[in-house]
This record gives C-alpha cells, structure tokens and sequence, in this order.
C-alpha cells in the first residue's frame, strides 16, 4: 500500500550525479498530495535534487524504469499521459467524471510536479466493458497514434466475467506492450480490482497474476491494485461502502481517490528508477 512513509522512501532512492534531476521540490509535494501531514517530518531528509540523468548512448531501460517521463521532466517539457482500460479508467461508480482516477491524478501530478508549470495532461481512454479484443481494436487510434509519453493500461477485469482465455489474454496483452514500447512509449500495468463479483468467479484471480507476471517478464511496473485495496480496509483507510460501488463490481469515490494516489507514486517512482543504471554514460545535451 501507498502510505506516505513508502513513498518517501521510493522518493529517497537516488545516486547524486551531474545529470538531470527530480527537484526536491517535486518530491515533497507529490507526498503532500498524498492526504497527510506526517509527510512534513521527512521533508529534512530529502537530498535538495534528485537525479535523473539521461544518456546519449541509450542503454537498455533499467526493469520497472519509466525512460521517457524521466526525460520529459528533466527537460521541464509537458507530460502526456493516456489512461486506458474499461470501466475502471472510465470512472463507473464514481459520483462525477472529476472524480475517476484520470482526472485526480492529474491534478495530483499538476502539485507534485511545479516545474513543468501544469502542462500535464493525462487523457482517460476507458470504455465499460471491454476485455482485451476490443481495447487492442483501438489501440492505434487512442494510444500509438497520440503517441503519450506514458500510457497506463488497466486490464484483466472484464475477461474473465466474459469466459475469454487465459492464455489469449497472456498472448495478446504481451505483443500490445510490445507494440506501444516500440512506439517509445512507456507503460505501466494496472491488474484487476479486488471486487466481490471477481470473487465470485472462478479464475478470475488467474487473470491478475497474468498481468503481474506480464509486467516482470516485460520489466514494466504493475500497480498491484487487489493488494492495495485489500489494504485500504485493513487499515481502515476506507470502509467498503467507501471502497466499492453498489454492484460490487466497481470501485466508489474513496477508492478512486487512492487508486489516484497509487498511480501517482508509481510514475514517480518509474522517472526515478530510470537513472538507476549502474555505469551511466554523459548526460544527453538538450
């Protein structure tokens, strides 16, 4: 789970160098955004950058590793980031569209990341329902073709409701992360929710453990959404009134909120393990 003592330390993972950093700034308040004031004690502690160096001779991306948002906050220019998936990146069960987790993590980044002056934009591209057919039928159109910094891909709920093989789903989820990081573009995983109609479906966990493997095969960070959520009740951060929408399928406001939260984290944390190459070469020249 995302708690604010983690992510500090995800933020505090660094090696000081010439290239180009993550400002302390950034750090501090993407952990602010993050809903507590205890951050306030850790703030001391932060390094004044943190590195990011980029390299001119290309090295092969460090597992995990978010290449070209590194490179677009360390030059100060705009992130554009594609929400995809189904009904979870479309926001069903949410009060309002500004209440879908596309739109409170942009504005979570907006905060986190003062430098590059707002010009952060992340364009959700859910549609309800859909499995893994039907998002690859128009991934050209919402992904490779407006070609984003980062795409985040929520999968993996539809398909077992709709009987869709596991292993058709493994296959094809794989050669679409392929495709869109020959596009040069960077990717980050969601898995399924945690939801008593997944539950209730026998295989549906074999689905998210399918993603999971997928992002540690293909060296892409997955947001463990089950676990998160599972721990959002343990520790009552949430009730599940709060958690879950009335048909048990989707997510409500509170959960949304911290699903923001996570996928915040993640893409901070994927800009720092960019730089995270153990013999980096000059720093790219802008």
């Amino acid at each position: 789970m995302q708690d604010v003592a983690s992510v500090m330390r995800i933020l505090l993972r660094h090696r000081p160098s010439a290239g180009r950093r993550l400002t302390r700034t950034a750090a501090v308040a993407l952990a602010l955004s993050l809903s507590s004031t205890a951050v306030l004690a850790y703030a001391d502690l932060l390094p004044d950058r943190f590195d990011l160096g980029l390299f001119d001779d290309e090295p092969a991306p460090v597992p995990g590793s978010l290449p070209r948002v590194a490179q677009r906050i360390a030059a100060g220019e705009s992130l554009r980031i594609v929400a995809f998936g189904s009904s979870s990146t479309e926001g069903i069960g949410a009060s309002t569209r500004a209440a879908s987790y596309p739109a409170r993590l942009e504005a979570l980044l907006r905060r986190a990341l003062p430098q590059l002056a707002g010009d952060i934009l992340v364009e959700n591209r859910g549609i309800g329902g859909e499995a893994v057919d039907e998002m690859l039928a128009r991934l050209d159109r919402d992904v490779i073709k407006p070609a984003p910094d980062l795409v985040i891909w929520q999968t993996g709920s539809n398909d077992p409701l709709r009987g869709i093989s596991l292993t058709h789903f493994r296959t094809a989820t794989q050669a679409a992360v392929a495709r869109i990081r020959e596009a040069g573009i960077d990717v980050v995983l969601m898995e399924p929710q945690w939801c008593p109609a997944l539950d209730a479906t026998p295989g549906a966990d074999r689905f998210r453990d399918a993603v999971r493997d997928i992002g540690a095969e293909l060296g892409v960070p997955v947001i463990r959404r089950s676990d998160l959520m599972r721990g959002w009740i343990a520790q009552s951060r949430l009730t599940r009134s709060e958690l879950f929408a009335k048909d048990g399928l989707h997510m409500a406001d509170g959960g949304y909120a911290l699903l923001a939260e996570a996928a915040a984290a993640e893409v901070v944390r994927g800009a720092d393990a960019a730089e995270d190459d153990p013999e980096p070469g000059p720093t790219v020249a802008e």
